[in-house]
């Protein structure tokens, strides 16, 4: 345990739940300098003393009109080794959105097993620890780093509002594919102790080949329920827009799409539209800024995960236990 608080640093566009943790945490988030160059380069460094302190390094890994997911890792890279250069006693990466993690086995032959080449990056030079949020493979995830790698579930802050806005309809879960059940029996398992109600699982049977999705049929009972489909992200529309229409046509009386990663990269605003999903439910680890306003406005429900990632700083940076905040 430190005697000293934490120090707080957030990167580019994550600065906004930057500030609100550093808020929630009581102290001025770390000062910092991100500068570029007229060549394309740039550099990241601490404007604060950082030596023998313990510092926590905010920054999710998507892609933005800004910046890609590459130009985050490097920025990332690079301020992790300048914080060990300047003496940080330990330096934890909060990335609340990991990039690559998805790329965790060899589908083809000769394919990268790219997450982690991530973690051997972030190790070289300096990292101490790492958390993240609902990653694709948890396992892969926990395997790809020889650190420290913590993962956060984000379930308990989907049930807590869930129950708070809960109408009396009779509800069902689903998973968007086979690979996805144990996530969604997971989560069907919480909601089930927090609202006493007996909810079916079911999931949607497909294929994927180079990109191609062949949807098939959903297993589990939807007819006259509010069925929530329950994935870790949801990134083209394809697999979301086909479990909404095939619940529908079997007599789902509404669908709610929830994921933890809002990425709505391909044709995102179709993915709101469509009249089979009656809302969208992410968490704020990677911003809407692909989706109309509009349709933001009328669909779509943000979760903020900051109180999350405080009170998990809070608990690092004390010696304190992560297994009783996570427990739903």
């Amino acid at each position: 345990m430190s005697p000293q608080p934490p120090v707080v640093f957030a990167i580019g566009a994550s600065r906004t739940v930057g500030m609100t943790i550093a808020n929630q945490l009581g102290i001025e988030l770390g000062l910092h300098e991100e500068r570029e160059f007229e060549d394309g380069e740039h550099k990241v460094r601490p404007l604060i003393n950082v030596r023998g302190r313990n510092v926590f390094v905010v920054h999710s890994l998507y892609s933005d009109p800004h910046q890609s997911a590459n130009d985050k890792l490097i920025r990332l890279i690079f301020l992790t080794g300048a914080l060990k250069d300047a003496s940080a006693s330990r330096v934890t990466l909060v990335i609340p959105y990991l990039a690559y993690a998805r790329k965790d086995r060899r589908s083809q032959p000769r394919d990268p097993v790219s997450i982690r080449y991530v973690a051997q990056m972030l190790e070289a030079v300096g990292a101490d620890h790492v958390v993240t949020v609902d990653v694709h493979n948890l396992a892969a995830y926990q395997n790809a780093f020889r650190i420290p790698a913590d993962h956060l579930d984000s379930v308990k802050i989907f049930i807590e509002h869930l129950v708070r806005v809960r109408d009396r309809d009779s509800l069902a879960i689903l998973s968007p594919d086979i690979g996805g059940v144990k996530r969604a029996e997971h989560f069907r398992d919480a909601l089930v102790r927090a609202t006493g109600q007996v909810i079916p699982l079911g999931f949607m049977e497909k294929a994927r080949a180079k990109g191609v999705l062949t949807p098939g049929r959903i297993t589990g009972d939807v007819t006259g329920r509010t069925v929530i489909i329950f994935d870790d992200m949801i990134s083209t529309r394809g697999t979301l827009a086909h479990a909404a229409a095939a619940c529908k046509s079997l007599g789902a009386k509404r669908v709610v799409a929830a994921a933890t990663h809002g990425l709505f990269t391909s044709r995102a605003n179709d993915a709101l539209s469509t009249r089979d999903i009656d809302q969208v439910i992410v968490t704020d680890s990677v911003p809407a800024g692909r989706l109309d306003p509009q349709m933001t406005a009328t669909k779509l429900m943000v979760l903020p995960l900051a109180g999350l990632l405080a009170e998990t700083i809070k608990r690092l940076h004390s010696g304190g236990s992560l297994v009783e905040l996570l427990d739903v």
